[in-house]
């Protein structure tokens, strides 16, 4: 098995080469105009550069090759076909991605690309080949016909989860970041308890501690107020890779481990839990379209991070609340599967309690819809977002203009 260190090293690898290489892409993205102009529904006050998928994904390649080139990582890539297929799925879904940055791509071609990244990963190995229900011992084995299916339907919804989370500043970075590194807890686990869950060979760890260096490494040019947006390009692409990382655990081992709580017995669902704040995003945004008969292309402003900022909580603040609403998902995760012990769920329901108190009575909050005579409700049809001083307009040393 790779040791500690080594993932810690291709670890530092991400982070510093994805910190290196936001600024450059920044660079080429202001001198280019591929900018986020303010709209009715952006939340940021003046243009902001995209391609900073392009600098997360500079950084996922350069950690990967160092992990397969400078050893500790032998087992992983003893048989290249999988790493290809997750870099080369990584390499299109930034690439679809980044050209909808540059130039508007309608939502079924953008839909195809990534359905085509999907199908690249399928072929190279990347695929889910088993599916388990939670509580009974039912193993359901996908054949030729179900299995491609599954598995590039998983990888478009990762995708789409993440991209649609993607809305305030260092957002989607911060919770990919903690589902990653969570993830990544879970499969050494796996890899370590002593029975074949998930074999040396397996780069599922791998794949989500670079993820999560990626994503730590970006995250000080794009907390609030951003520097450079990840885009679709950055958004595709994460999502793309958890969905790789959580297929290779959950979807390819009929080993079960006795003596855990579901959450061993279910690895399909980890990923609900570990992902947990942008599925739910997903989920609300579908129906919520569906009831107003509109495109699930078409962008609307009633996600959880905007819901956040109209009950008066700051762009900072809506953030922090959901970082901690994913870690705190993730330790449904970790806590069992580290202790063997199921009786976790009391202490962490009251802290999830706790934070759904605080998203939703903090005196701040209370005192800002008093003083604007309103309701909730009613703030929620007034979209009452607080301004920032950080927000000020003004003109960027590199030559991006406010509006």
């Amino acid at each position: 098995m790779p040791t500690t260190s080594a993932y810690v090293a291709v670890f530092a690898v991400a982070v510093v080469a994805t910190l290196g290489a936001t600024p450059a892409w920044r660079w080429v993205a202001v001198r280019l105009g591929v900018v986020a102009p303010v709209t009715d529904r952006a939340v940021h006050s003046r243009p902001v550069p995209y391609l900073g998928g392009l600098a997360m994904l500079t950084g996922f390649l350069a950690a990967f090759g160092v992990a397969w080139g400078f050893g500790g990582f032998e087992a992983v890539f003893e048989t290249l076909t999988v790493p290809l297929g997750v870099a080369l799925g990584a390499v299109v879904l930034c690439g679809v991605g980044t050209l909808d940055d540059v130039r508007d791509v309608s939502a079924p071609a953008k839909t195809a690309g990534v359905v085509l990244a999907g199908a690249v990963m399928y072929v190279l190995g990347v695929s889910r080949l088993y599916f388990r229900l939670p509580f009974v011992d039912t193993l359901f084995v996908l054949g030729p016909d179900l299995a491609p299916l599954v598995s590039v339907l998983w990888v478009l919804g990762m995708a789409n989860a993440v991209n649609l989370i993607d809305g305030l500043d260092g957002l989607a970075a911060g919770i990919v970041a903690i589902a990653a590194g969570s993830f990544f807890l879970y499969g050494h686990k796996l890899a370590t308890v002593g029975v074949e869950v998930i074999s040396p060979d397996n780069p599922s760890p791998l794949i989500a501690i670079i993820t999560a260096g990626v994503c730590l490494g970006f995250l000080p040019w794009n907390v609030h107020p951003a520097r450079i947006f990840m885009g679709d390009g950055g958004a595709l692409m994460l999502g793309g890779l958890m969905a790789a990382a959580t297929m290779l655990v959950g979807g390819q081992t009929s080993q079960t481990f006795s003596g855990q709580v579901y959450f061993f017995f279910a690895p399909l669902f980890i990923p609900f839990f570990v992902m947990g704040v942008p599925i739910v995003d997903t989920v609300f945004a579908i129906f919520r379209r569906a009831r107003k008969r509109a495109s699930m292309a078409e962008a609307d402003k009633d996600h959880l991070h905007h819901r956040l900022m109209r009950l008066g909580h700051g762009h900072r603040r809506s953030v922090v609340i959901l970082w901690l609403w994913t870690g705190l998902l993730a330790l449904f995760v970790l806590y069992p599967v580290y202790t063997g012990e199921g009786d976790a769920l009391v202490p962490l329901a009251a802290l999830l309690l706790g934070l759904v108190l605080y998203t939703f009575l903090h005196p701040g909050v209370r005192g800002r819809l008093r003083g604007a005579g309103a309701t909730v409700s009613d703030a929620d049809r007034l979209d009452m977002v607080a301004p920032d001083p950080d927000d000020d307009l003004f003109v960027d040393d590199d030559g991006v203009t406010s509006s």
